[in-house]
């Protein structure tokens, strides 16, 4: 009989599901959530009723008894530094995602467990966010006492690279890429021999469509003294008002690619300097390898456009054979990482 997976990735706005029997999808739904419907949770939390009750609804509409699923899986969260893969849910991983930085993503935890412990099945998080691979000289900064942390896309990054390396006939474990996901977030990442052993995570690299990327430190200190800015203040304009957002009043891609395309000068400026960004964030990252790159690889759902792979591959191409495989793929990855734990391909980790 073949296994059915329910996979399930909260976004702050949105929560996607999937059904797959095998790795055949039976079923994808994304549940919008409008600002009226979220207004009444005073934090990401008290989301999780709603949220669960709207995933059973979606089974039930598309005929799939609760009684069919073989595990649930839902994405990572920002939990403490932990290995790249899977991991079965408990109670102290809800623990330790209750007192951490809140992120729509630490709801994947919660509504894994609390809707497979009734039915006596096995609960994942697959490839969490705060998955850390890092080499030791990924991790200082020049001031001390603060590192870097290992924060960025990384299931969509390990599932894009883990497709690549079986296209190109070999295996991720034996396979060295970098990989840009490109999306409302964007990170860079490098793969040595099936780890992520850097990045370039959205603080550091690239401006994206709402975020400010790497600044120069000194300025932003004046500027935030100046306008008498708190911590919280600070945030939401380097993490939601900068980027596109800030330079173009928007951050739909799609709305600039339209704009540029009717001679919006500004609009091509500033979606250029981007590109340039980006490719730079890539560049960075072979000398992590040695040079010993095995392909260049864009994901996510900009890499839907033309103008952006062509504007970094022209950039770029040098360094490797150079793939895009756009779009985000969370839901397949997801089930995929849960497919090969049932399946005992794979070790499935334990959260203490």
């Amino acid at each position: 009989m073949p296994f059915c997976i329910l996979s399930i990735n909260p976004g702050s706005t949105s929560t996607k599901l999937a059904i797959y029997r095998d790795e055949t999808p039976v079923f994808v739904k994304n549940i919008q959530h409008t600002p009226e419907e979220l207004a009444p949770f005073d934090n990401l939390l008290d989301q999780f009723a709603f949220r669960k009750g709207l995933v059973l609804e979606a089974l039930l509409e598309n005929g799939v008894a609760a009684e069919e699923i073989s595990a649930v899986v839902g994405r990572g969260g920002l939990l403490p530094p932990v290995k790249a893969g899977g991991y079965h849910v408990n109670q102290a991983m809800l623990d330790a995602l209750k007192q951490g930085r809140q992120h729509a993503s630490n709801l994947g935890a919660y509504l894994a467990l609390r809707i497979a412990e009734p039915l006596g099945i096995p609960a994942y998080i697959y490839d969490a966010v705060a998955s850390d691979e890092f080499g030791d000289l990924a991790r200082p900064t020049g001031f001390p006492g603060v590192n870097r942390r290992s924060l960025a896309h990384v299931l969509n990054a390990k599932a894009a690279a883990r497709k690549v390396a079986a296209q190109l006939g070999g295996s991720y474990q034996n396979m060295n890429f970098v990989v840009c996901h490109m999306g409302g977030g964007i990170s860079t990442t490098v793969h040595e021999k099936g780890r992520i052993v850097d990045i370039v995570n959205d603080d550091e690299g690239a401006y994206s469509p709402e975020r400010s990327g790497r600044m120069p430190i000194e300025p932003i200190i004046d500027l935030s003294q100046d306008m008498g800015m708190n911590r919280k203040q600070i945030l939401d304009k380097v993490k939601k008002q900068s980027g596109l957002m800030g330079h173009l009043g928007t951050n739909d891609c799609q709305d600039i690619l339209r704009r540029i395309e009717a001679g919006d000068e500004k609009a091509k400026f500033y979606f250029d300097t981007m590109i340039y960004q980006l490719a730079k964030d890539i560049g960075s990252l072979a000398p992590v390898v040695c040079g010993k790159l095995d392909a260049v690889i864009l994901t996510g759902g900009i890499a839907y456009s033309n103008y952006v792979t062509e504007g970094i591959r022209k950039r770029v191409e040098s360094l490797a054979p150079f793939v895009v495989m756009a779009g985000e793929n969370e839901m397949e990855s997801l089930t995929l990482g849960a497919l090969r734990m049932l399946r005992g391909e794979e070790e499935c980790h334990e959260f203490a």
